[in-house]
């Protein structure tokens, strides 16, 4: 009975030891998994069924200097780092604004958008032109974004929204006072849809640099991530894919 029960330990064992060898060989050492919304452009956004954007082709760049083959995993942004953390993908690219809360989180790299905060209102509202007069008011935001974080500091409430369309409707249905988000999407926004409904009333005061995110554990990916950026920022691609997007360098 003793040696049947040593077997069955022994067995168990190997094929423990064998799920875990498997496990541990399904990481590609030549595929970067990214994470990315696939619903923010024109940095992340789905286009005759292809991801594409100015982060997705940034991240393609990125993948190419290192020698490997980019795989997008499409995430909603409120959960994109739980994402990262549970190790489905190795990086996020989505705008990731460098603040010291994230950089004390992640791993960070260098930027490669610099771009300012606006507050967003009907275009009949006259009540807000500055960031002071969101005391008070409500702002439509993703529960997780340094955009929400202003809107509160400001002394707004915050109405959290799945991204900056859904911010739009509400705004629009008089659900909410304000929304305020990144100039380049809201600039994208209105050049793509044309809606009249809505303005930019007022600038939030600051600069915003984006930049990549992995692990704190992972700041090797990170180092590499740098290099390729600075070789991406010394042979154009980086001015060439902002002037795509955005008819401007954002990328200094």
């Amino acid at each position: 009975m003793n040696v049947r029960k040593l077997l069955a330990a022994a067995v168990l064992a190997a094929v423990a030891a064998t799920g875990l060898s498997a496990c541990s060989s399904d990481a590609d050492p030549n595929v970067l998994k990214i994470g990315t919304e696939g619903t923010y452009a024109p940095f992340s956004y789905q286009d005759n069924g292809a991801i594409t954007g100015y982060d997705v082709e940034v991240a393609q760049a990125v993948g190419e200097k290192l020698g490997k083959r980019v795989e997008f995993v499409q995430t909603p942004w409120d959960s994109i780092f739980a994402g990262l953390e549970s190790k489905r993908f190795d990086l996020v690219a989505n705008q990731v604004t460098v603040s010291p809360e994230r950089a004390a989180k992640y791993s960070l790299s260098q930027p490669y958008t610099t771009s300012e905060g606006v507050i967003v209102t009907k275009a009949d509202n006259t009540t807000v032109t500055t960031l002071a007069d969101l005391a008070g008011k409500t702002a439509a935001e993703t529960a997780t974004s340094n955009w929400n974080q202003v809107a509160k500091d400001a002394g707004a409430k915050v109405e959290v929204v799945e991204g900056f369309v859904q911010a739009v409707q509400l705004l629009k249905a008089g659900r909410v006072d304000v929304t305020v988000n990144d100039t380049l999407a809201v600039g994208e926004y209105t050049k793509k849809t044309g809606d009249t409904g809505i303005k930019i009333a007022g600038k939030t005061g600051e600069t915003s640099k984006q930049a990549f995110a992995a692990r704190k554990d992972d700041a090797a990916l990170i180092a590499d991530i740098d290099k390729a950026l600075e070789q991406l920022r010394a042979d154009g691609t980086l001015a060439r894919l902002s002037e795509k997007y955005f008819g401007t360098d954002v990328s200094k």
